[in-house]
């Protein structure tokens, strides 16, 4: 494996990408259906709290698609030569609403590269803002941190982290593989672990499919908003270990100060995704 050439990667700092899609019905009733919400969606509406997570995703063609079924490396990402991709945190700061209807803009920039050593061997952070725009109004900031390593040794031995505590609010999720299937489908994310168990046991060398990052950062804003009785205004995450479809997970809330305090985990594991919702 080679090892990142910092000097190289740290060109793509301040590289700009533009997309544009239009909010459709079709898309909210789709997105709405993913996370068992009722209701039809129609022209003017305020589209779901996150789903400009959905809105004009990469496309890249089928040929261009490496073994893992992730765009080949390069283009407006720097080309880490790390195999493993994983969300491994960031903000958003919600100002208004994304409206059905309405053609939406996200404009992102490689903020910054960072190479680290961690436990398990260099780490390739990458730092994408992402703004967010419906009909010209600005309506989220985004902040993405997005982690690059090696893959673990066989028999790498890992401390067994402290299983995580039941919040005052909880929720259990099923991670049934339609739900993981419908999530890469609106995200147009072909990346195998999330879909495919034979590659992911196999060749990834995971117990399960993986549960998104984007999905649990979803899940838990709606567990605020509902919570709450209206979006927050501001959503911090910090992804810290992986979950598998091997068992259910739950969702997990607790008062703090103006805001909440969040995490998933397993039933009895440890903090997969903290969070932080305040409004």
């Amino acid at each position: 494996m080679t090892a990142p050439d910092i000097d190289h990667l740290r060109q793509w700092i301040g590289r700009v990408e533009e997309k544009s899609e239009t909010v459709t019905d079709a898309l909210v009733d789709r997105f709405n259906a993913t996370f068992d919400v009722e209701g039809e969606a129609r022209d003017g509406d305020a589209a779901p709290v996150m789903i400009h997570l959905c809105v004009a995703p990469p496309a890249a063609p089928t040929h261009a698609l490496g073994p893992d079924g992730h765009p080949a490396r390069g283009g407006f990402l720097p080309p880490v030569p790390l195999p493993r991709r994983m969300w491994a945190g960031g903000s958003m700061r919600f100002h208004g609403d994304v409206r059905v209807g309405e053609r939406v803009r996200r404009i992102s920039t490689i903020r910054d590269v960072v190479v680290k050593e961690g436990r398990t061997g260099q780490l390739c952070f990458v730092t994408v803002d992402h703004r967010i725009e419906s009909a010209g109004r600005l309506v989220v900031e985004e902040r993405q941190d997005i982690v690059y390593r090696g893959i673990d040794a066989p028999g790498a031995a890992h401390k067994a982290p402290e299983p995580a505590p039941h919040g005052r609010h909880r929720r259990v999720v099923e991670p049934a593989a339609a739900l993981l299937f419908r999530y890469s489908a609106l995200t147009f994310n072909g990346h195998r672990i999330h879909y495919d168990n034979p590659y992911t046991r196999e060749q990834e060398g995971y117990p399960g499919l993986i549960v998104h990052g984007p999905m649990q950062a979803t899940q838990l804003v709606q567990f605020a908003q509902q919570i709450r009785g209206k979006r927050p205004a501001q959503f911090d995450f910090r992804s810290l270990s992986p979950i598998f479809d091997i068992a259910d997970y739950t969702l997990n809330a607790e008062e703090d100060g103006d805001g909440l305090r969040l995490w998933t985990a397993y039933a009895d594991g440890p903090v997969a995704m903290q969070a932080r919702a305040s409004w």
